[in-house]
């Protein structure tokens, strides 16, 4: 699966939405690197099971202007989606753009919390598909999540990565991200930075934690 191939004329052909364009047989296992310690969401790399990378963010942390927008690149610094914060709302609502965005584009897809009080879950909204629509379920900041679409089946999921030589649990700046057969691997990159930045937002981001080794 070429997970950062990103063909915009298959998106919403006849109605197939952004999710089915790059449909596989299989379950596509992605590792999802934070590339720095030192400020929440300052950046990522995202490598297939072969190593190779397939996603990266460059930093957008402690600077203001870096919280707003953020840029899902292929590994050629390729633009795939720009994902834009929505001022004010309570709901934390982003949207996202196919490619990089420009003025009078119309964002293809949003992101909001379902509530403003306690955790909630997430709801992504297909702009030009109103029947497709996705529910992400679970605690991002522990990296356990899954999202689900309209049938409340599994397309993607969030784990917390253990290390297959030492049995080792991995600390939280390295994690997996469980791509189901014909669900758009990049489309569910951008969900991550999103999920990201709302959990920052939240105050509840812990890169210290310990790791643990499993019995």
């Amino acid at each position: 699966m070429k997970v950062s191939s990103i063909d915009d004329s298959k998106f919403f052909h006849k109605g197939v939405g952004i999710a089915s364009s790059t449909a596989t047989t299989t379950t596509t296992h992605l590792t999802v690197m934070k590339t720095s310690l030192f400020f929440a969401g300052d950046g990522f790399t995202v490598y297939d099971c072969y190593g190779r990378l397939v996603f990266r963010v460059d930093s957008y942390g402690p600077d203001s202007r870096y919280k707003d927008e953020l840029v899902l690149m292929d590994p050629h610094g390729r633009c795939l989606f720009t994902l834009r914060r929505k001022r004010p709302s309570l709901h934390q609502r982003w949207e996202g753009y196919l490619h990089e965005r420009i003025n009078g584009q119309r964002p293809i897809f949003g992101v909001r919390r379902s509530s403003v009080i306690g955790r909630s879950s997430v709801t992504v909204e297909m702009y030009r598909n109103s029947s497709e629509e996705y529910q992400i379920e679970g605690s991002f900041g522990q990296r356990l999540c899954k999202i689900l679409n309209a049938k409340k089946e599994t397309v993607a999921e969030i784990k917390r990565k253990v290390d297959a030589s030492t049995n080792v649990l991995l600390g939280k700046d390295v994690f997996s991200l469980c791509v189901k057969p014909g669900f758009n691997g990049a489309f569910a990159m951008a969900l991550v930075l999103v999920l990201d930045r709302i959990n920052g937002d939240d105050g509840v981001y812990s890169s210290s934690e310990p790791n643990r080794t499993l019995n």
